[in-house]
């Protein structure tokens, strides 16, 4: 698994637009934003959503930042290359949110309650701000308490799976069995081993990310050259450093690809797991929006959900490079 990092020196990238003193691609950008601040503005609503004229002056702020861009973008050396790589992005948002806007408040065509326009979204986080800053805070609380546990048992397991070959005979065979079935079907038994559902949500979302870091951890150590640990027993090297030293090291980049599989997996189970009795959290509130066909809440929820699941993910591609060069590096 690789991070789709950007190459921001990418010559073939408005190269034609910055040589001639301006960035044609951010003017086109600043175009679809502005017409979707005039759509929002000048057509009424088929259905009163409320925030029109705030989203209409967040694109039109917006058109006015690309314009500014488009001149100043040749000047800003690395940072308008950065810049310039987002420029068809850029572009594909403003002719996303006009159309969008079109389709749903203006026409009707994508009718409520089942779908909504942004500014209807717009509107939600206005509204139900308060709210919606304790339900991530109470997800936040669940998924990490699940997540960082799950890892955490799943690793010493996957280490022991594949140092032990004693314990890979029992151990293995269990989990290849119980791997495949999705968490959430351990309900029940949750219920019956735990005393709260929260305690329960937390076996759930733990088990979801705990297995495919044992599975891949163990194939990790599983995998490692056995000539190293005959080097090291040579000097001298007991078990502990073996397993420390080399083992551990060694498996990272396997550990790594089962903790992205976890993260996803996690995110998944943490919508059920908050319908288990949760006072709070995303996944409560989506189920609690759902039950009133408050649709365009779902949807701003998912935005949310979606922009914490990318940050975390962001967040542990730095940890695996950071980590994974240090330790070709010998820093590690």
């Amino acid at each position: 698994m690789t991070d789709a990092a950007p190459t921001f020196v990418d010559d073939r990238i408005d190269t034609l637009s910055l040589r001639q003193g301006v960035w044609t691609t951010g003017f086109i950008a600043a175009l679809f934003w502005a017409l979707t601040a005039i759509v929002t503005v000048a057509l009424p609503d088929v259905i009163a959503w409320g925030s029109g004229p705030l989203f209409a002056a967040i694109m039109a702020a917006g058109a006015i930042a690309l314009v500014a861009l488009g001149f100043a973008v040749p000047r800003l050396g690395a940072t308008g290359a950065k810049i310039t790589y987002y420029g068809p992005w850029l572009i594909a948002l403003g002719v996303w949110f006009l159309l969008w806007e079109y389709t749903t408040a203006k026409t009707g065509w994508l009718p409520k309650p089942f779908f909504s326009p942004p500014h209807g979204l717009l509107n939600v986080y206005v509204v139900e701000w308060q709210r919606l800053l304790i339900c991530i805070a109470y997800s936040l609380r669940l998924w990490g308490l699940g997540f960082f546990s799950g890892i955490a048992v799943g690793f010493v397991i996957g280490v022991a799976l594949g140092w032990s070959v004693r314990f890979n005979y029992w151990a293995m065979p269990v989990l290849k069995l119980i791997g495949p079935v999705p968490a959430t079907a351990w309900i029940p038994a949750a219920f019956y081993f735990f005393p709260t559902t929260f305690d329960a949500s937390i076996f759930i979302v733990a088990l979801s990310c705990g297995i495919p870091v044992a599975i891949l951890t163990a194939s990790g150590v599983a995998s490692v050259n056995k000539a190293y640990y005959d080097v090291a027993r040579t000097l001298g090297a007991d078990a502990r450093y073996l397993i420390l030293r080399i083992a551990i090291p060694a498996s990272l980049p396997h550990t790594f690809v089962g903790l992205f599989m976890g993260l996803y997996y996690s995110f998944a189970v943490l919508v059920v797991a908050e319908m288990l009795g949760a006072r709070y959290g995303l996944g409560w509130y989506i189920q609690f929006q759902t039950a009133y066909s408050g649709y365009a809440n779902v949807y701003a929820t998912i935005v949310i959900m979606a922009l914490l699941c990318s940050g975390i993910v962001k967040l542990l591609f730095v940890a695996r490079d950071r980590l994974l060069t240090g330790q070709e590096r010998g820093l590690i």
